[in-house]
């Protein structure tokens, strides 16, 4: 009877979510609640989390709960050590949560709301969450071991250098990218650079309180370090329209920019406790706190969603980024349906904490249903704004135009209705100058955000408190990746440059010096360069991010597949091939139309080409800047070309090794470490 019972309440868990979908996909001609997103995206999580990622689990990995993990049998109190699953829960999602779930459905929405729904939970169920929880267990059974070290040992020598030349290009374009969408939401607007700038005292306070004042008292200094915060975004009110501290935080793109390279340096340079682990602490309380205010906040106010389901944008002629449908909507929306960074958290610190093998299952497949879920909500809250303001918010002013009247013409034209005097009066009530080409994404979100929670607490009279607040919350979001990616950079930099000069790698300021500054300077140029770009850099860094990390994704599924194939799990190598091979796909067709592509706002050699036959005829300081974008378009496709080479020689050699295994030429030998009893396998809880 209960099992019959079971059965019957996870069918109607089943219709319920497919009825919500089915109304997101087929609805025409009237507007959609954002309730129908959330109930849809939560009821397949809930299905696929019950019935497949068991299935993975039963009879793909064939988790074994009697199984010693490292944990346990390395434990050395510092990095391998045993902790409860929902403080590893927690620990891996602040880890993996970025700006990806954030930043990409918020650009894709200018598809229209479909599309990006709809791999956001397709892609998350049948291809992010699986590469997580693989990847987890795999590293669980070759003592942690980085990813890059596991297509070593399984594919090959030049198969492992292959992967952690990729990791170390990847992470460059990734933090470029992430600090650029910090500085487009911050430039020339007073309250929200002021307010960010007080998040780095506040983390060294923190630090200091936690290591001198109130040694260990963790919660103590992360309440008062949440009470800062709020503060700050008080305060960041006064600064805006205090107009000696106006003029001081008012600040340009370009001064934004070396603003953050110089943080960048600083936290990956000063002592970890000082800045570094404050800061997380910060942002964990924040993001859950938001995430899940979020989240009820739509279920209260059920938003309507005022974006089409597809827009004329499909075709690729986009003001946000250029490119068609597919494959740049696949690409653009990232970490929030595959992230290949998230391969690197489950094979870095997640499996050295695990107290159970089977608790994988929850914080591999788990966490990536909650950063999906955090990009469903994004989607919603960017695509319930009026489709005029959010062209206009997210639109270069190389597209639309500087001015709001112009920007108005254009959008209106597009068939998106929208009035100049409009955006003035919210960029006021907001507190903002102007919200106008304002690109990244994190603005307009920040908008949606505002809306959904003066809905719920303040109304109107707290748009602006509420917009800023939207805005902290996620520059901090961004710059925990842009802090914690830079500090592991430099690792990887040291341990690179380490066999050639051993020096670097030994511990001392000089070696941490010099690999912060080359990591730092690597990432800081492309971010730089992308402030310079007239159609605000978005057009060309976010494409070549998403590629990058859907190549990384590509990376880790490739030695998924290896290990599955040396286990003798032939019957279910779908599982990884599937998912894999849509991503080779996508990324090398995005990669062909980034180089070779015909249009200049979509390949980087034609534009090049078409900048460089107007510098005859431009004045010579515009020229000279005209060849700098003619040197950067032709360096993004050298990028982009070089990732998608790295890809498919990853892939020539896993074929190699398949082929022998699968003919019986090649013994099928796995660097599993051996099996261990558990000393909690009696019925003990973790």
């Amino acid at each position: 009877m209960r099992r019959l019972v079971s059965s019957l309440a996870w069918l109607a868990v089943a219709c319920l979510g497919a009825g919500a979908l089915g109304a997101i996909a087929l609805r025409r001609g009237e507007p959609v609640n954002g309730i129908f997103f959330v109930v849809g995206a939560g009821c397949t999580y809930l299905v696929a989390y019950r019935f497949y990622s068991a299935f993975l689990a039963a009879r793909v990995l064939s988790l074994d709960p009697t199984r010693a993990t490292p944990a346990e049998r390395l434990d050395d109190g510092r990095d391998f050590v045993p902790t409860n699953r929902w403080v590893v829960l927690g620990h891996h999602f602040a880890a993996i949560a970025g700006p990806g779930p954030l930043v990409g459905p918020t650009l894709a929405a200018q598809f229209g709301y479909l599309p990006g729904t709809l791999w956001l939970v397709a892609g998350a169920v049948l291809g992010g969450c699986v590469q997580d929880f693989v990847v987890l267990f795999f590293s669980l059974r070759r003592d942690g071991r980085s990813l890059g070290q596991m297509a070593r040992d399984e594919v090959g020598r030049r198969a492992g250098l292959l992967a952690m030349v990729s990791v170390l290009a990847i992470m460059v374009i990734l933090l470029a990218v992430v600090a650029l969408v910090v500085v487009n939401a911050l430039k020339q607007s007073p309250w929200a650079a002021s307010t960010l700038a007080a998040t780095v005292p506040i983390a060294i306070v923190m630090g200091l309180y936690m290591r001198y004042f109130r040694p260990g008292r963790v919660i103590e200094a992360s309440a008062l370090g949440f009470l800062l915060i709020l503060l700050a975004v008080v305060a960041g009110q006064w600064v805006a329209h205090s107009p000696e501290w106006a003029r001081v935080f008012t600040l340009t793109g370009p001064a934004l920019a070396v603003a953050v390279i110089v943080y960048g340096f600083a936290a990956s340079a000063l002592p970890v406790w000082l800045l570094l682990a404050p800061r997380d602490y910060l942002s964990a309380f924040i993001k859950v706190g938001v995430v899940l205010a979020l989240a009820a906040g739509i279920v209260l106010v059920r938003p309507t969603i005022q974006m089409p389901a597809l827009t004329r944008f499909v075709d690729g002629t986009g003001p946000v980024f250029a490119g068609g449908v597919f494959p740049f909507c696949f690409i653009t929306i990232a970490c929030g349906a595959v992230s290949g960074f998230h391969a690197l958290i489950a094979s870095g610190t997640t499996p050295k904490l695990l107290t159970r093998e089977s608790d994988a299952r929850l914080v591999g497949y788990g966490s990536m249903l909650m950063e999906s879920f955090v990009g469903v909500m994004a989607m919603v809250a960017a695509c319930a704004l009026e489709p005029g303001v959010y062209f206009a918010i997210n639109s270069p002013a190389g597209i639309v135009g500087a001015g709001a009247e112009r920007a108005a013409a254009t959008i209106s034209a597009w068939g998106f209705p929208l009035d100049a005097g409009a955006m003035h009066e919210l960029a006021r009530r907001v507190g903002e100058e102007t919200l106008l080409n304002r690109t990244g994404g994190a603005p307009s979100l920040a908008v949606g955000m505002a809306h959904i929670f003066s809905g719920t607490i303040g109304g109107e009279s707290l748009l602006g408190i509420w917009y800023h607040f939207a805005i902290m919350f996620e520059a901090l979001f961004i710059l925990t990746v842009l802090d914690a990616g830079t500090r592991v950079g430099r690792f990887m930099v040291q341990e690179l440059l380490g066999r050639a000069l051993p020096g670097i790698a030994r511990p001392g300021w000089a070696g941490t010096l010099v690999t912060s500054a080359i990591i730092v300077g690597a990432w800081g140029y492309f971010l730089y360069q992308g402030v310079l770009d007239p159609l605000g850099g978005i057009n060309s860094l976010w494409p070549l991010f998403g590629i990058a990390n859907q190549i990384l994704a590509s990376v880790a599924l490739v030695v998924a597949t290896t290990i599955l194939i040396k286990m003798g799990k032939r019957r279910y190598l779908w599982v990884t091939l599937l998912p894999m091979a849509w991503l080779v796909t996508v990324t090398l067709a995005g990669s062909w139309q980034k180089v070779l592509h015909e249009s200049p706002r979509i390949g980087f050699l034609a534009q090049a080409s078409a900048l460089e036959r107007q510098i005859p005829e431009m004045p010579e300081a515009k020229a000279a800047e005209a060849r700098r974008v003619v040197f950067n378009a032709r360096l993004d496709a050298a990028v982009t070309a070089f990732f998608a080479l790295l890809i498919l020689a990853l892939l020539a050699e896993a074929a190699t090794e398949w082929h022998g295994i699968l003919a019986g030429r090649r013994a099928a030998a796995s660097t599993e470490s051996p099996y261990v009893r558990t000393r909690w396998a009696e019925g003990s809880s973790s």
